[in-house]
């Protein structure tokens, strides 16, 4: 950059006996040089915030805009934070499946992890024991490949059709992931969503836009001090 700059000072001093036009479209150049050089630092220096769900964060039946991740970027942008959002949501993900990809998902550095897998596990009465064990491997896959990572973990319930006992159970999975693992925790990803048929798309499972907006705020309470925290 320091030569860039040297080269275009001494060609305007050669040159002084040019229109002032001239001198002019130089400087510009170097002015529009010296901001896409910004542009570029600022971009590489970007804080990743990976959200890594199922249909959920891939906002299935909608476009990917109106998912409570793109929601999450503008509230980012809109603070002036220093953090890109990756939407690593995949539709019909288990805990299993995100324990089989999670490798090669973080193929970058992450600051932030949200994890929001599990309900497709409770839909299909998967036990209990062993969600919570695949949600364990991917927290120590996350943290083994970035150790200064902050993890948040989203809660998620189920409908009681599998019974009582294995509903709670099920629920209980996550305070007790993010109080083993020291985790921040959503309590629940669709608080004030969940059984509001106005809010949910005709499948009753996944939100609308409009859900999805209430889904942010549920996420942006616990993500927003944890950015503050790491600019």
């Amino acid at each position: 950059m320091r030569n860039l700059v040297f080269l275009l000072s001494l060609f305007i001093f050669l040159f002084t006996s040019c229109k002032e036009s001239s001198q002019k479209e130089v400087e510009n150049e170097v002015e529009e040089t010296s901001a896409e050089e910004n542009d570029s630092e600022n971009t590489e220096n970007k804080k990743t915030i990976l959200f890594f769900g199922d249909s959920l964060t891939a906002a299935m039946g909608l476009d990917p805009s109106e998912g409570y991740p793109a929601e999450i970027q503008e509230k980012i942008d809109s603070m002036g934070l220093n953090y890109e959002v990756v939407n690593a949501g995949l539709s019909g993900e288990t805990s299993a499946g995100g324990k089989n990809r999670i490798n090669w998902i973080l193929n970058q550095d992450v600051d932030v992890f949200v994890l929001e897998l599990g309900a497709n596990d409770g839909l299909r009465g998967i036990p209990v024991a062993e969600t919570k064990k695949n949600l364990q491997e991917i927290i120590d896959v996350v943290r083994e490949k970035n150790p200064e990572v902050e993890i948040l973990l989203a809660g998620m319930q189920i409908p009681p059709n599998m019974g009582p006992e294995y509903t709670s159970a099920f629920r209980n999975i996550f305070p007790s992931l993010a109080e083993e693992n020291d985790l921040y925790l959503v309590p629940f990803l669709l608080e004030g969503v969940a059984g509001v048929a106005a809010l949910n798309q005709q499948d009753g499972i996944h939100p609308t836009a409009e859900g999805y907006e209430i889904v942010a705020e549920n996420v942006w309470e616990v993500l927003a001090p944890v950015l503050k925290s790491k600019e």
